[in-house]
């Protein structure tokens, strides 16, 4: 079996479809764009992830560093802008980490939105249905 991540031509999407990709990028970033057929959702992937990852690794040693340091961060006779500068230092990678990945979820949200826009401009308006007399 062949696995190929390479999209196909767009085509016209229903409007459950379109709201299907838009639910998609709610949960992952840049999948619902790549099942709506646009290119961009390779990098809104790809932003999401490495945002996921490095939230994850650096998360954990932050929470490491936290925890070894505890008594130390809660020592009133400590000076509060050495302890906030280290702990800057020490949480500095994971928020930028939920940054990439919240940059990633919002640029998805604008593309999906746009996917729903379109799918519902190209339906065609059902007439209503004729009264007879």
């Amino acid at each position: 079996m062949k696995i190929s991540l390479a999209l196909g031509p767009r085509r016209g999407l229903s409007p459950q479809t379109a709201w299907g990709c838009l639910t998609t990028n709610l949960a992952i970033p840049g999948f619902g764009s790549l099942l709506g057929g646009r290119r961009i959702g390779y990098v809104q992937a790809g932003l999401g992830l490495a945002g996921v990852l490095l939230t994850t690794c650096c998360g954990v040693r932050f929470f490491w560093w936290f925890f070894k340091n505890w008594s130390r961060i809660q020592d009133p006779a400590a000076d509060p802008v050495v302890v906030l500068g280290e702990l800057w230092q020490a949480v500095r990678w994971p928020l930028l980490g939920i940054a990439l990945f919240a940059a990633s979820w919002l640029w998805a949200l604008g593309t999906s939105w746009a996917i729903v826009r379109e799918a519902r401009r190209a339906q065609a308006p059902i007439p209503p249905p004729r009264l007879q007399s």
